[in-house]
């Protein structure tokens, strides 16, 4: 056991957030160097860390399932699987997906089946990245994770539903990390500031402002938060500004441009989108367009977005206004002519538009309906008074008999029968009082009122 401790010691003192003798200041990267040593150093995600939470109970105890840990860049991911290794008894093997592959995976196991067999112990398989492996690779996982041969723990930036194998992802426990709180990162930053100082010197002080800065440029991800700091001290030590507080324009001086956190074939390409419509769909103009912006700024398609304003138009607006489709294809056709950026301000237009249109669903569960009913009622022969007749055989045979051409008759409605016999008196289509529908509303009534005068002449 003493052993294994100092093993595992010398791997997390690499990868130490507060180690006893740290290394060289620039010898590694900041975030590397104050990398949290205990369960109460770790800031952020007190639902699954607090105290008698489930996963903090499990790491005290050693008793370590296997489990994926899923979440954003710099929320903690690594970190907490080397806090996994200093509260257990197993040999703990780290591994990334991103430079190693299946074979050093098969080596792994067999030696974690030795050390099993041999030692009597277990073996936890940290992989990193681990979505990066394809759905058959991840394959090489499962019998030893099944027998207990290993532990696996994977660490994943994208939707494990997405991205792991329903096999494998049904043996292992999933913990969702949000991005870290802004309160989390000011306490990360102000437990970083002082240790960036020459020994024995102390930095000039962080104003508010700054930290504010600081903490709302990370995004949540401490690791961005702890090289953003690293470069603000480096720079304030260079310009020897002296005692004064740093404030939030030395800090704007420094930082990068903000990136927007999108991933076009990932979950928040799916993410935005369904906020998007949402927002439309809720009459929320600001809310439309902050989503279309962010889509626009993290890369995507346009011409993609376009088509689901089009579908915007037809599901949540439909005949409310009939000239929200027409506006919208207007829409698409004006950025495939002009392009970024400037046909990005027509889609725009469009989703205002459709934002502040009254709003329908009824044509889209009208539809819903009628496929349904298509789908009950495959094989319904057509009416004969509504089939064509084009030969005398047909004609003889009754096709088209007894139809009643609508523009002849008073109203231009004969209030003759269009459904089968099986569907007859179906209503799918029942018109809102929101815009258009109204008037819609209103000639329904007046064409089902003729149908049944229809009815009642046709019985006497």
């Amino acid at each position: 056991m003493a052993a294994l401790r100092r093993e595992v010691r010398v791997l997390t003192t690499e990868l130490s957030l507060f180690p006893s003798e740290p290394p060289r200041a620039g010898a590694t990267p900041l975030a590397h160097r104050l990398r949290p040593e205990t369960l109460d150093e770790f800031l952020g995600h007190e639902q699954l860390l607090g105290p008698g939470k489930p996963l903090r109970a499990a790491i005290e105890s050693g008793a370590i399932s296997s489990m994926v840990l899923w979440g954003p860049p710099g929320c903690g991911k690594t970190t907490l699987a080397l806090l996994l290794a200093r509260h257990t008894d197993k040999e703990f093997v780290t591994f990334s997906a991103v430079t190693e592959g299946v074979p050093r995976v098969r080596e792994v196991i067999r030696e974690a089946d030795q050390r099993r067999r041999v030692e009597g112990r277990g073996t936890i398989l940290f992989c990193d990245e681990i979505h990066r492996f394809n759905k058959s690779q991840q394959d090489a996982f499962l019998p030893s994770v099944e027998a207990g041969v290993i532990t696996l723990i994977g660490a994943t930036t994208e939707n494990p539903s997405f991205e792991l194998n329903s096999a494998l992802l049904s043996r292992l426990r999933v913990f969702v990390l949000e991005p870290l709180s802004p309160d989390a990162i000011r306490a990360i930053v102000s437990r970083a500031w002082p240790k960036l100082a020459p020994e024995g010197e102390a930095p000039p002080p962080l104003g508010a402002d700054a930290l504010e800065l600081l903490a709302r440029h990370a995004d949540g991800d401490a690791r961005r938060a702890l090289n953003a700091t690293e470069a603000l001290h480096h720079d304030v030590a260079r310009s020897r500004r002296g005692a004064e507080p740093v404030t939030a324009a030395q800090v704007a001086a420094v930082l990068e441009r903000r990136i927007a956190q999108y991933d076009k074939g990932g979950e928040q390409h799916f993410n935005l989108i369904s906020a998007l419509h949402k927002a439309v769909r809720g009459s929320d103009v600001e809310g439309a367009l902050y989503w279309f912006a962010r889509m626009v700024e993290g890369g995507e398609d346009v011409l993609y977005i376009a088509r689901r304003v089009v579908r915007m138009a037809s599901e949540d607006i439909g005949l409310a206004d009939p000239r929200a489709l027409a506006i919208t294809l207007a829409a698409k056709d004006a950025y495939d002519f002009l392009g970024s950026p400037e046909g990005e301000l027509a889609i725009a237009e469009a989703i205002v538009y459709l934002a502040t249109a009254p709003k329908s669903n009824k044509v889209y569960a009208a539809w819903d309906a009628a496929q349904e009913a298509a789908r009950e009622h495959p094989a319904e022969p057509v009416p004969l008074h509504i089939r064509n007749a084009p030969t005398r055989l047909m004609k003889e045979l009754g096709y088209g008999r007894e139809y009643r051409y609508d523009h002849s008759e008073g109203g231009h409605a004969a209030g003759q029968e269009y459904l089968p016999d099986a569907l007859r008196g179906a209503k799918w289509y029942e018109p809102s009082d929101a815009g258009y529908e109204k008037t819609l509303a209103e000639r329904l009534a007046w064409w089902s009122q003729q149908k049944a005068d229809a009815a009642k002449r046709g019985s006497e």
